[in-house]
């Protein structure tokens, strides 16, 4: 933010959901002797960077989208997110057996990254995002393919390198993929071929949402510096998170862009704090609202709010000059609301597209195929943080003028000892965005 005034397990639930809902669905569509070609059977060394709640799920879906690997190395900040996620994973493996792991190999602190990618030939991306520019950047310069999750930077400085190392990986051949997993899952692949064959029309306008009651809080522990402390309740702090609008929301703002084609040109918009606002809140906002412009004219309402007690929605809705498509439900409409088309689920059997994500990521790697999200990922994180920019300074933020800012909230390099980017004042609050004042 530039002013002109001077974990428990997560998406959606590792343990309780998700691994329990994908384990051998998806890995069993895709055998491992369908997928040896290129790399034949050679056995794939995996390495784990962020071992928080995602990270630990998405270790669980790569093994289980080959069974021919074998986790070498895990990294993270800390130490005992480290053992927790280790033993979880082995857990849900049925214990050590099957995940074995050396104990030297378990690396914990800013660096940590480094000796874990080095060890792999596949790395899992899970830390808070604004360090995966740069984890980004250390795993492509060594030759690894990658899976990096959503947003991959939380300011246009980090988007320009993610753009820039996004071009070597192609050059490379490595493949590289984002965890949006709706562009992996079978309801929006279905509804945006409908939607490219023209059955709604041309896109002339739609609405997008994140509306929820919000996420966990990590107050501060007494013994903590503030760099730890930031660090342990990460979500709140826009050098670590980018704030929701772009960690979580940008799913939405991704379909946007997917199915109308393209970036939207300009935003405007406004939002502020008004429920989480307290010391443990650091200094995002808990309420969006954006207006983007794309083009070709269409014009997209994007809002994401985290309060509790308040009118729960996430989804995606486009309108066009024929119908409509309303994603939630996999609704498709004409123009006089007539119901055209609904996608009907296969139930247990319907793929999850956390699992089908890296199930594709490794059949490519061993097919000698080259997936390329990064640079739709990378274009999709910077409308989000062009939407924040909006909110932040009240004023109308264009493509250019986002791709090309100086912004840098994230430092290239911290250590424990650092001053974070952001600090309390004497009451123990954190400067707050002020719309008009804020420059973005």
């Amino acid at each position: 933010m530039k002013s002109s005034k001077n974990n428990s397990l997560s998406r959606r639930n590792f343990v309780k959901q998700t691994t329990l809902a994908t384990t051998g669905l998806l890995s069993a569509s895709l055998p491992v002797g369908a997928m040896a070609n290129v790399n034949g059977n050679k056995k794939l060394k995996l390495a784990l960077v962020g071992c928080g709640g995602r990270g630990t799920g998405a270790i669980v879906q790569a093994l289980q989208a080959d069974e021919n690997t074998e986790l070498v190395a895990m990294a993270d900040a800390f130490q005992d997110k480290v053992e927790n996620s280790l033993k979880a994973v082995q857990e849900h493996f049925d214990g050590v057996k099957k995940i074995k792991i050396n104990p030297k190999n378990l690396f914990s602190g800013f660096d940590a990254y480094k000796k874990a990618i080095d060890m792999a030939d596949v790395v899992i991306l899970t830390t808070p995002p604004g360090f995966r520019p740069y984890h980004f950047e250390y795993a492509i310069q060594n030759g690894k393919h990658v899976f990096m999750e959503k947003p991959v930077a939380t300011d246009p400085v980090g988007v320009r390198k993610v753009l820039d190392v996004a071009r070597i990986a192609k050059e490379k051949k490595l493949n590289v993929v984002v965890g949006l997993q709706r562009r992996y899952q079978n309801k929006y692949v279905d509804l945006i071929k409908r939607v490219n064959d023209g059955q709604i029309g041309k896109i002339t306008g739609g609405q997008v949402y994140w509306n929820s009651r919000g996420v966990w809080v990590r107050g501060r522990k007494p013994e903590q510096t503030e760099m730890e402390y930031q660090m342990r309740n990460w979500y709140y702090f826009n050098w670590l998170c980018g704030d929701h609008i772009l960690e979580q929301h940008i799913h939405n703002i991704d379909v946007a862009n997917w199915f109308i084609g393209g970036y939207p040109t300009k935003a405007q918009g406004m939002g502020g704090r008004q429920v989480r606002n307290g010391k443990d809140h650091g200094e995002i906002y808990d309420h969006h609202f954006v207006e983007f412009t794309y083009d070709t004219g269409a014009v997209v309402s994007s809002q994401c709010r985290h309060q509790p007690g308040c009118m729960r929605r996430v989804d995606e809705s486009f309108q066009g000059t024929k119908g409509s498509v309303v994603t939630r439900p996999g609704t498709i409409q004409d123009l006089e609301g007539n119901e055209m088309f609904k996608y009907k689920e296969a139930g247990l059997d319907e793929p999850n597209p956390y699992q089908v994500e890296h199930d594709k990521l490794f059949a490519s790697i061993r097919n000698g195929g080259v997936i390329a999200d990064a640079e739709y990922g990378a274009k999709s994180t910077l409308t989000a943080i062009m939407g924040r920019m909006a909110t932040y300074s009240g004023k109308e933020i264009t493509w250019e003028q986002a791709l090309n800012s100086d912004l840098q909230i994230m430092p290239e390099s911290v250590d424990w000892s650092s001053t974070p980017p952001t600090t309390p004042d004497a009451n123990g609050l954190y400067p707050i965005p002020t719309p008009g004042v804020t420059i973005y």
